[in-house]
């Protein structure tokens, strides 16, 4: 167990260096991460209050799909948005493609992977960096009334 929790540290650091990285990897900005469309492009704007009006709270992850602890993200994402779907709007930008480094500059992450989270006005009420397991992450949305 110790092991386990030494390897994912070094990933996250291995990570953590490499969100400036201009050797940008080839890959899709934002996700479709519902059941059967992991990887495939998903229409999404700006996150605004207008885009937020239909839900509690917007849970955005910026990472990499090219990056180990943001590909076990992925997993919580898909987990978080079926079972809340109609209270929290999950979206994620791979910040390593020139269509996603606008919002890792947009939210001034220094991390990946880094997840915001924004109220049903578009206000940042958390920020977490690195992985964030499922049950610590529904503290967070329950802030904001997500049950």
């Amino acid at each position: 167990m110790k092991a386990l929790g030494i390897i994912t540290l070094i990933l996250v650091l291995g990570c953590k260096s490499a969100v400036n990285n201009d050797n940008i990897a080839e890959g899709k900005a934002v996700l479709d991460i519902s059941a059967g469309n992991e990887g495939k492009p998903m229409v999404s704007a700006d996150t605004t209050q207008s885009d937020n009006s239909t839900y509690n709270v917007t849970f955005i992850e910026l990472g990499s799909v090219r990056c180990i602890p943001c590909q076990h993200m992925q997993i919580v994402m898909k987990s978080i948005k079926e079972k809340y779907g109609k209270e929290v709007n999950v979206l994620f930008y791979d910040v390593w493609t020139p269509e996603g480094r606008p919002y890792g500059e947009k939210y001034g992450i220094t991390a990946i992977p880094t997840q915001v989270f924004l109220d049903e006005t578009g206000k940042e009420y958390s920020r977490h960096e690195g992985f964030f397991p499922e049950e610590e992450l529904v503290k967070v949305l329950s802030m904001r009334g997500v049950r």
